[in-house]
């Protein structure tokens, strides 16, 4: 049995109920691209929301994090990665989550305990010391001297909200002999697990106050936990990528010693391209948001096969991919269901890419009559998907120079802006479903069944994207809609708003919702128990919500633009004013 199941076998005989990983692409939460962390699709529960399935949770949740995609390529960073997590929602508290923490790792995983250090919360002028957390760690057996009292050790999302100390579990990493004094800035320990308890709730004027109902939000990566068990100080050697790596070698005919940057970012990028292109919302390379990152991962894997001299007309990519998909097909049905959709998105970004290179290698030849300056060199990198070493490699058979340098510069200006710019995207947190998006989210509904009346029972949502400015809409629909479609429409839903229909939720099993005539988007990512709104006798969704108690309370509706998203797609832009 591997860890993932291990895990939440031990989770399930303490109670705890396994919840369905939620989609990689957020269905309700417009502050990120991807889900980034196992929390996030609970971010209504550990409000107050109630889960269908109770107060303890536990998971292996699917996660993207992008952020750092320029580190891919060393030992330990990822980009696609597994986050194994329990909860309790107003439940169990310190007591239970600590001896339980300690009890997998030491018991099941067989860690030995002089192998773990741990950090608790030394508190601030606002909240005190977590001496709770502090003395159970003594009594499980864990020495003074490997406990560190941080005041880095607090959790928040945004400025205000729920919040509270945490307490996180390293182990030592290293074939040397364990220090007796735990120092968190050895890179030598590596953090495994972090347990953080939210029973504060901080206001928007700095005062703090106890949580009536106090929760337990816990994470360890799966990747992380892998290598630490099997010993191994880089990531890609375990078990979890061996085959991966394996097979990129028999592709190149070369060994992973030597090519081990190229090998470990073909092997990341493929997997996450792979789950991002079998999620269910349908994402496809493009030039925005999580389409652009799709294409960037594609390209990039490219880039690096040219580089081990792989036959890039080959189907190297989807031998990959096929790989990939029957690894992990059993925790993720997707990956199966949609595997003739991955292929397709892989080798269509490949062939598109391969002619944007041919196109670069005219741009070189017309610009490479004399040195190439930094401003070139990151035009053919930015526009063309050149990387340096390919220019350089280029100029040197011309005999010409490059100015790497100042290439470097323009390149770290660009991260920098990059990485300011996606600060509002992937922020994530407990901060988003303000009142607008609130209106926004109840008003997709009645869109969805105004285009249903209008256009015919066939029409299916096939997306959302909400901010505080806009709704945006995708649904199916072979053709362009007309003006008097888009005004039939428009005024469907104002007629709803203005009768003041009220929006109700209940709790039922799954297959009764559907029996029952509700209308999901992906009904392979809800749980058993299931939430369904219904709006008067227009509308009745599966959803999480969040949604207004009266259509009233949303405003006039007002289509901005209709256009096509993508084969048999259309997509509206909506506005309340």
């Amino acid at each position: 049995m591997n860890v993932k199941d291990l895990y939440i076998d031990f989770f399930l005989k303490h109670g705890h109920k396994q919840i369905p990983s939620a989609p990689v692409v957020p269905e309700n939460d417009p502050s990120v691209l991807f889900n980034t962390a196992g929390m996030q699709p609970l971010i209504p529960y550990l409000m107050g929301q109630k889960h269908p399935y109770g107060t303890r949770l536990c998971d292996y949740q699917k996660c993207i994090r992008t952020n750092d995609l320029d580190e891919v390529g060393d030992t330990t960073h990822h980009t696609f990665f597994e986050m194994l997590g329990n909860w309790s929602l107003g439940d169990y508290f310190k007591e239970e989550s600590i001896t339980w923490s300690f009890e997998f790792l030491t018991s099941v995983l067989k860690i030995p305990v002089e192998k773990l250090g741990v950090t608790v919360f030394s508190g601030n002028d606002s909240i005190p010391f977590d001496k709770e957390s502090y003395e159970k760690w003594l009594s499980l057996g864990i020495k003074k001297e490997r406990i560190a009292i941080l005041e880095d050790n607090f959790w928040i999302a945004g400025e205000s909200g729920p919040c509270g100390g945490d307490t996180e579990i390293f182990y030592f990493r290293s074939d040397e002999e364990v220090p007796q004094e735990f120092d968190p800035e050895d890179d030598r320990w590596v953090e495994i697990w972090n347990n953080v308890f939210m029973e504060y709730f901080k206001e928007q004027n700095g005062a703090v106050k106890e949580l009536p109902n106090k929760n337990v939000d816990t994470g360890m990566g799966l990747e992380r936990i892998t290598s630490v068990l099997e010993g191994v100080n880089d990531n890609y050697v375990s078990s979890i990528w061996k085959d991966v790596i394996n097979l990129i070698e028999e592709i190149s005919k070369l060994p992973y010693k030597g090519n081990e940057q190229s090998m470990r970012i073909i092997a990341d990028h493929l997997r996450t391209a792979v789950f991002i292109s079998a999620d269910p919302a349908g994402i496809k390379p493009s030039n925005t948001d999580q389409g652009y990152i799709l294409r960037r991962l594609i390209r990039r894997a490219i880039r690096h096969a040219k580089k081990l001299n792989i036959d890039i007309f080959s189907n190297w990519e989807e031998q990959i991919a096929k790989l990939l998909i029957e690894k992990y097909k059993k925790y993720y049905k997707e990956l199966e269901e949609n595997e003739k959709v991955v292929l397709e998105v892989l080798k269509t970004e490949k062939e598109k890419f391969n002619k944007t290179l041919e196109k670069g290698l005219k741009e070189f030849k017309r610009v490479s009559d004399k040195d190439i300056d930094a401003t070139t060199a990151f035009h053919l990198y930015d526009t063309y998907g050149f990387p340096i070493e390919l220019t350089k490699e280029l100029a040197n058979e011309l005999k010409i120079n490059v100015d790497e340098k100042g290439f470097q510069e323009k390149f770290i200006q660009h991260q920098e802006l990059s990485r300011t710019a996606s600060k509002g995207k992937f922020k994530g947190g407990l901060s988003g479903n303000s009142e607008i998006e609130t209106k926004y989210h109840t008003a997709t509904h009645l869109l969805n069944a105004a285009l249903k009346q209008v256009l015919g029972n066939d029409v299916h949502q096939k997306g959302s994207n909400i901010t505080e400015e806009r709704m945006r809409f995708d649904f199916s629909c072979d053709h362009k809609l007309t003006e008097e479609e888009k005004i039939k429409t428009e005024n469907l839903v104002n007629e709803w708003i203005t009768k003041g229909l009220e929006v109700t939720k209940v709790e039922m099993k799954k297959e009764d919702a559907i029996k029952s005539g509700a209308e999901c988007m992906f009904i392979e990512k809800y749980p058993d128990i299931v939430t369904v709104y219904k709006i008067g006798e227009i509308s009745k969704e599966l959803c999480g919500g969040p949604h207004v108690k009266n259509t009233k309370e949303i405003g006039h509706f007002k289509i901005k633009k209709e256009e096509a998203s993508s084969a048999g797609v259309r997509r509206i832009k909506a506005i309340i004013e």
